[in-house]
């Protein structure tokens, strides 16, 4: 690692950077706060597999049919070709600004820029949708504990839904504001909580396929894993755009890096431990849901469209019986604990950015009890809540849009984060088989799927029919939607340019390369 590399004090005292300092500086975070169980935990519980899955499981077997877990594991790829890179950038730089500063050292301020911005405006609009199906099915646990259906209704009435998410919202900061001792201490109860209801759930779905009382008893083939099985390009790709979203969430370990014991290793290994006990949680649960309930259109059918706002909700009973109030309470779990942690990418990106002097320096400041990035995290709650107010009163078709256009933004800072791998270490490259593979070409390979990804994520979606089928002019909403969140990062990009030019002009943070020394 070079000098440059290195990690330091800042030059100024807490919170502040010396503009003749062109490397990375500490930000007064709580360092050795986390390990490695912890992150992967903080990783698992961000990704939130028991609301993702039964977000996800419909959507895409509409799209691929039994070919959901070949689709799973293409999805999976480039996660972990990512991931990787991801690894060795934090090798070398361990920042918390993750994307946006590694981004910066690799192309310059501008691309860095945006890398952050495709990061921060992801993470603040699933914190809305993440509050919102907490609220769904905070009203559907009340429902079954009562016995009274007429509660789950209850999240249909505007302002109370509105009013009862803000208070998740709320909540949720709260605890991410008290730093990552409670944030750990939170996320261990509700994450072990759902995975053992995933793991209840799949061992109950495969003893009905034994005792023949499944709904739609399904064989399982080694077809159902072969990706090129799968009847056409489009439905391809739309499988693995909504594939890629259920593994997003991962990199929320290196955010932490700053704040883990020996963070020049374990954020990167709590990633990959991470992706690969997601992947392996993902595989059981759709085989066993596959299994149990087929790909039918009708009835408890993967494929029939009722059922695909939440699979789950329909499957539990059948499946679970008379617990299947433990499924409602692990999504409502998931999704309260993904909402919690899900805001450590976010502040933890405006408080580097902050620092480094490419937002305003008051993102910059450190909770003096907490040493958590308080300013940053209410920053981003409140940013959350407004954007919730706003699309839920407009149009609920602009809530949902906005979040299936995130497959957009995610491949988006993804991509540059693993490119900005390979051109850091470009003199690398060739310096032996583990440098090739791991910074050169796993990260390319990773980052062009990806970009590929959006490409054609943002073409498919200008079709009207896109999404909710909502569109302005002819145009898909969903690729207005996307496309213009990203046009926003530029335009607010530019402004900050013309009240903030120091970082612009690289007397911040400069563009670097990692140089070998044999």
């Amino acid at each position: 690692m070079t000098t440059q590399d290195a990690v330091t004090k800042p030059a100024g005292g807490p919170g502040e950077l010396g503009l003749s300092e062109k490397g990375l500086s500490e930000k007064g975070l709580k360092a050795g706060s986390v390990g490695l169980i912890g992150a992967v935990v903080i990783g698992i519980s961000c990704i939130a597999p028991a609301y993702t899955l039964t977000a996800a499981l419909g959507p895409t077997v509409s799209e691929v049919g039994v070919h959901l877990p070949a689709i799973f594991l293409v999805g999976f790829i480039p996660m972990l070709l990512v991931a990787l890179g991801y690894r060795e950038l934090n090798n070398a730089m361990p920042d918390a600004g993750t994307s946006f500063t590694w981004a910066t050292r690799a192309f310059g301020p501008w691309l860095g820029w945006m890398g952050g911005w495709g990061l921060i405006a992801a993470t603040i609009i699933v914190l809305s949708n993440l509050a919102a199906v907490a609220v769904d099915f905070f009203y559907l646990m009340l429902a079954q504990i009562f016995a009274n259906p007429s509660l789950a209704e209850l999240t249909r009435v505007l302002p109370l839904n509105i009013a009862t998410t803000l208070v998740f919202i709320a909540g949720a900061c709260w605890i991410s504001y008290r730093g990552m001792e409670t944030t750990k201490a939170f996320q261990y109860i509700l994450v072990a909580f759902q995975l053992l209801v995933l793991g209840w759930f799949a061992v109950a779905a495969f003893a009905h396929v034994a005792n023949g009382t499944a709904f739609d008893a399904t064989e399982i083939s080694a077809d159902w894993f072969n990706p090129f099985a799968v009847g056409s390009f489009s439905a391809f790709a739309a499988g693995v755009s909504l594939s890629i979203f259920i593994f997003w969430g991962w990199d929320v370990t290196l955010t932490m890096n700053e704040e883990t014991r020996n963070p020049e290793k374990t954020p990167g290994r709590a990633a990959t431990v991470t992706v690969v006990v997601i992947v392996l949680i993902y595989m059981v649960v759709s085989l066993a849901t596959l299994s149990f309930a087929g790909i039918g259109t009708t009835g408890l059918g993967a494929g029939n469209p009722a059922n695909q706002g939440s699979i789950f909700a329909v499957l539990a009973g059948p499946v679970m019986g008379p617990f299947a109030i433990l499924m409602s309470l692990a999504i409502l779990s998931s999704s309260a604990a993904s909402l919690q942690s899900t805001f450590v990418s976010p502040a933890r990106t405006l408080l580097a950015m902050g620092h480094y002097r490419a937002l305003p320096k008051g993102f910059g400041r450190i909770s003096p009890t907490h040493k958590s990035p308080g300013y940053a995290t209410v920053a981003a709650a409140i940013a959350a809540a407004g954007f919730y107010v706003v699309t839920r009163t407009l149009s609920e078709n602009a809530l949902w849009d906005t979040i299936t256009a995130l497959g957009m933004m995610i491949c988006f800072y993804y991509g540059i984060t693993a490119l900005a791998c390979v051109w850091y270490f470009r003199a690398e490259a060739i310096r032996g088989v583990r440098n090739f593979l791991c910074k050169f070409l796993a990260p390319l390979v990773g980052g062009v799927i990806l970009l590929v990804m959006f490409v054609k994520t943002a073409y498919d979606s200008m079709d009207p029919s896109y999404g909710s089928g909502s569109n302005i002019g002819g145009l898909g909403l969903v690729f207005i939607l996307g496309c213009g969140v990203i046009a926003l990062g530029a335009v607010l990009m530019f402004f900050m340019y013309r009240r903030h030019p120091e970082f612009f002009k690289g007397r911040v943070l400069s563009r670097s390369s990692k140089v070998y020394n044999p």
